[in-house]
Parts: structure tokens; C-alpha cells; sequence
């Protein structure tokens, strides 16, 4: 009950205080709003074409929530919130099975109190939904593997094919690759031998496939084969080519987990390196959760393109590894020495820092404005977000937090060192989510957004310039295309083309005004379109309208 508490306390007050974010959040509630308003649920839709990159159980999601709260970005980060509640649950419980009440609450505790999976179960991205399905998934296959070595017979197999076959209608096959992946690594450390019943991947298959099929089968007999046919190679592009400028260093993920999981990441480390025998009821889980780990962090460092949530299904099994490291720790079984404590404080004084910076930097844009080349950025530093002293607060309780506890540490003080290492990171956190990304979105996106939201229940059409948003879509509330839209932008085989609407937005005999909104630093690319009527420019954007032509230069 205490942990349900806190997951509604901490992950649903404030969902919707600050905007959505470009690309994937806002690309998501949009696709959600799509179904409402075309009555369609069976396929997903960007700007009402078809987009075969997601399967629909994720927005299905957002479609029930905006149904019944309105089309809003609440609505929108609902789902994640939810499942943020149910994953501490779940934690618990399973820690409560694996060991004692203890090491669940601890591993509740890490998913609770680390940066980056406390954030993300505020978000409207769908990783937090999939990465549930697949540790479940994983979870089962596990029991399945100790029931098989115990000679019992059980369901688990079953279990464990239907969150794969949810993994897969959340996000793809990559709902099938990973389990698929951590149970060869798994066998392949066995030497190859039986871990499973032949009939127990009969029954895994046999149950993924139907779940699969809730969604494959009937858009197949509506639409023929040619949209999962997009689907898979879309997917198999994406682990091919950078995708949207998202190429990366190898170690870009080793990284974001390292800073983005504080504090739990310091702990694991240790744990994932010294500790092979765990003290649990299954004393394979920890090395299930270890292969799951470094096959997911493998996996999406060898995939060309790198997003900084392609890494977040690394988190659950972390968080499992850490809570051992801290419960060995209660015990008295395990000590931190100098090198550990001191890369704890380095590690979260960076980002302690980097929390007392932004807010700095924002009441003083001066210090910065001078050193940035990029005019767009310079604008995006120049918009009227208000920053006070107070903004200061969550920088300053982390660091006070991870002072305090690097003094316990270093003095033996185990409890109230675990306590005074997330209940400060867990308070500042929630501070720095109530009023940080709505303050970041005032320089980064606001003046477009407000300028979609002042056109809604208009009758005219809506675009970018020269960089892709899907913002405009959400924003202005897209009713759909109109018949001459279609007419003058649908290829023969049914395909709109951005390009040529744009085009005709610019150029055609358009029956309504069109509103543009492009970078500035590209206005001058433009000026040449003798039709534009130019309206503003803010933080770093130019707007632009172009009139029916005959009709005048309507505002």
C-alpha cells in the first residue's frame, strides 16, 4: 500500500504542466488522437497516413485516456504513470518471492528513486509500457527454466508468451528479439543443454502468436500484407541507418545509463561484476537479470541509430542487481570503499551541477549568448521563461543528498546512507518535474506551439518549413486532410508525399490560407515566394501566411 501511495503521489500530480516534446511524445499522442477523430483503431496513423513504425497497443492506451479525459498531455502520459505504479507493485512482490519484503522494497526503491525511470514514468513515450512486458516476459521464462530443473510442470511458458506477444503489439519484434536473445545467452552459458521442455516453447510460440494476432490477422484480411511489409522494413532500416540524426558513439548508452540511472547505477556496478551467486529464492535470477542487461546495452550500442530511451529496458534488470548490492550492504556483507564513494559523489555532482546550471544560466542568458555560433539557438536562449532563486532548490537538495550520504557511507552508517541516497534524489526529481521541461519547452518549442493552439477551430492548414515537427498536427488539432489536399498530394498508389504538399501549400491554387512556421535561420530560403506574408519571428522561429489567391492578404 506505501508504495502505491508514493507511484500515485510522485507520478500522476503535474503530468500535464508541462507541453509535450517533440518528436517521440508528441508523435505518439498524435497518432492516439488520429484514431479518435477517424473512428480507426486498427491501424496507426501520423498526419492521417499510414505509420507502420508502432504497432496500436501503446496508443490504444492514449485513445482510452483522451476518450475520457479530453485530448491533453495528462491524457497522453496516463499510461505511463499507471504502469509506473503497477511496476513498483510488481517489484515488490517479485523481491518479497526472490528473497524478502526488504530486498523488494529496495528494488522498488531504485526503479522509484533514479533519475531517469522516475522521469520517464512521467512521459508519454512507450517505453515504460513495453520494457514492463518484456522483464514479465523474462521474469516467466525464468520460472520456467526452474520449474523444468525442479521437474515441475507448470504455466509459466504460457505466461511468458503472451507478454512477449504484448511486447511485440508495444513496439515491434524487438518484443520478441530480446527474450529471444537473453534466453540463447542463457542456454549458451549452460553449454547447451535442456533448460526447457520441448512443449514448453510450443506453448510460449502458441500464446504469443495469438496475442500477436489480435492485431496481424485482421489488418492483414482488411489491408492485405503491404502494411506489415512496411512495418518490418522499417524496423530492419532502423537497426541498419542512423535514423532522424540519431547516430551515436558506441558508448552513448553505457553513458546515459550510468548518469541518467543515479543513483542505483553506482551500486550495480559492483554487484554486476562481483556477485555471480545471489542469495535468492532462484539463484539463476541474477544471472538472468545480468544477460538481459548487457544484451539490451549490447544490442542498442550495436544499432546504428541511438536514441537516448533505446536503453531504458536496462533499467528493470538493474534495478534488480543494484537492490542486491544494497541489501548485501544492510547485511554488513559488502563495504564501500574510498574509490566507490568517491565515484558516487562525482557522478551525481555532475548532475547535481548540471540542475543548479540550467536555472542559472536562464536568469543570466548573457553568460552563454556570446559562445553560441547557432543563431537558432541563440533565439531559442533569447524567449521570456522566467527563472527565480527558488529553481535553485532541486540542484541544491541532490547535492546535499549525496553529501550527507558519502558521510554515512564512509562512516558505516548503512541505513541512513541508503535513506539520504534516494530520498533526496526521489524529492528533488519530483521538484525538477514540476517546472523544469515547461521552462525548457519556453526556449525550445513554446512560440510555435502557441501559435498552432491560437489557429485551432480555424478553417486553414498548418505546416512546417524545412524541419519536421509533428506538433503542428497536435497543437492545431488536424481535422484531417481535405478532398483538394488529397487531390493535389495523393500519389497513385494512395501515398501522401510531405514534399509535394508543402509544394502546393507554397505554390498551388490552395482553397484556404496556410500558416508556416520554419527556423529563421532558413527564412531567407523562402523570401523568394512572393505569396508569403511574413507575421513574426520569436525565439529563433518565423512565422508566415500565405492568402487564398484573389482573395487578399487575410491575418
Amino acid at each position: 500500500m506505501l508504495l502505491f501511495i508514493l507511484g500515485a503521489l510522485l507520478f500522476l500530480p503535474f503530468l500535464g504542466a508541462s507541453p509535450l516534446f517533440d518528436w517521440d511524445e508528441i508523435n505518439f499522442a498524435e497518432s492516439a488522437r488520429e484514431m479518435l477523430v477517424s473512428g480507426d483503431y486498427a491501424r496507426v496513423r501520423i498526419n492521417f497516413q499510414p505509420f507502420w513504425e508502432k504497432p496500436p497497443l501503446f496508443f490504444w492506451m492514449q485513445a482510452s485516456c483522451m476518450h475520457l479525459l479530453g485530448v491533453n498531455e495528462f491524457a497522453a502520459r496516463l499510461p505511463n504513470a499507471i504502469f509506473g505504479i503497477i511496476t513498483l507493485l510488481t517489484l515488490f512482490e517479485f523481491g518479497r518471492e526472490l528473497r524478502s519484503d526488504r530486498y523488494g522494497f529496495l528494488w522498488a526503491l531504485c526503479m522509484l528513486g533514479s533519475f531517469l525511470p522516475h522521469v520517464y514514468f512521467k512521459s508519454g513515450i512507450i517505453d515504460p509500457v513495453f520494457n514492463y512486458f518484456i522483464f514479465l516476459s523474462v521474469w516467466f521464462i525464468a520460472k520456467t527454466v526452474r520449474a523444468y530443473k525442479d521437474g515441475a510442470s507448470n504455466l509459466h511458458p504460457i505466461f511468458a508468451g503472451i507478454f512477449i506477444g504484448l511486447a511485440v503489439l508495444t513496439k515491434g519484434p524487438v518484443g520478441l528479439l530480446l527474450p529471444l536473445l537473453t534466453v540463447f545467452f542463457f542456454w549458451m552459458s549452460s553449454r547447451f543443454k535442456a533448460i526447457v521442455a520441448f512443449k514448453h516453447l510450443i506453448y510460449c510460440a502458441i500464446a504469443a502468436t495469438l496475442v500477436t494476432s489480435i492485431w496481424f490477422i485482421p489488418e492483414t484480411i482488411k489491408n492485405g500484407p503491404w502494411f506489415l511489409q512496411e512495418f518490418i522494413e522499417y524496423q530492419i532500416r532502423l537497426f541498419r541507418t542512423p535514423d532522424a540524426g540519431h547516430a551515436q558513439p558506441f558508448f552513448y548508452h553505457f553513458v546515459v545509463v550510468l548518469l541518467g540511472c543515479f543513483p542505483m547505477s553506482v551500486p550495480a556496478l559492483r554487484a554486476l561484476f562481483r556477485y555471480p551467486q545471489a542469495r535468492l529464492e532462484d539463484p539463476d535470477f541474477l544471472f538472468w537479470m545480468k544477460t538481459l542487461f548487457w544484451v539490451v546495452m549490447i544490442l542498442f550500442s550495436v544499432v546504428t541509430t541511438k536514441i537516448v530511451h533505446y536503453s531504458s529496458m536496462a533499467y528493470l534488470p538493474l534495478s534488480a542487481i543494484a537492490a542486491v548490492s544494497m541489501e548485501e550492504y544492510l547485511r554488513g556483507r559488502q563495504t564501500w570503499n574510498f574509490w566507490q564513494v568517491s565515484g558516487l559523489v562525482l557522478v551525481g555532482s555532475i548532475i547535481g551541477l548540471a540542475m543548479i546550471g540550467i536555472p542559472l544560466v536562464g536568469m543570466h542568458p548573457d553568460w552563454v549568448l556570446p559562445l553560441l555560433k547557432d543563431p537558432f539557438a541563440a533565439g531559442n536562449l533569447q524567449a521570456a521563461v522566467t527563472w527565480n532563486w527558488m529553481d535553485l532548490l532541486p540542484g541544491i537538495i541532490w547535492l546535499l543528498g549525496i553529501s550527507v550520504a558519502a558521510m554515512h557511507l564512509f562512516r558505516q552508517r548503512r541505513f541512513q546512507a541508503i535513506t539520504w541516497l534516494f530520498v533526496p534524489v526521489i524529492l528533488s526529481t519530483s521538484i525538477f518535474l514540476m517546472s523544469f521541461p515547461k521552462r525548457i519547452a519556453g526556449y525550445t518549442q513554446q512560440a510555435p506551439l502557441d501559435f498552432y493552439a491560437s489557429l485551432q477551430g480555424r478553417d486553414v492548414y498548418v505546416e512546417t518549413l524545412h524541419f519536421k515537427s509533428f506538433a503542428q498536427y497536435f497543437y492545431f488539432r488536424k481535422p484531417g486532410f481535405s478532398p483538394l489536399e488529397a487531390q493535389h498530394c495523393l500519389d497513385a498508389e494512395g501515398y501522401y508525399h510531405i514534399d509535394a504538399l508543402r509544394s502546393w501549400y507554397l505554390t498551388g491554387n490552395i482553397d484556404k490560407p496556410v500558416y508556416f512556421v520554419l527556423k529563421s535561420t532558413h527564412k531567407k530560403d523562402y523570401e523568394t515566394y512572393p505569396d508569403l506574408v511574413w507575421l513574426k519571428e520569436k525565439n529563433g522561429f518565423s512565422f508566415a501566411m500565405r492568402p487564398v489567391p484573389g482573395i487578399g492578404k487575410q491575418k
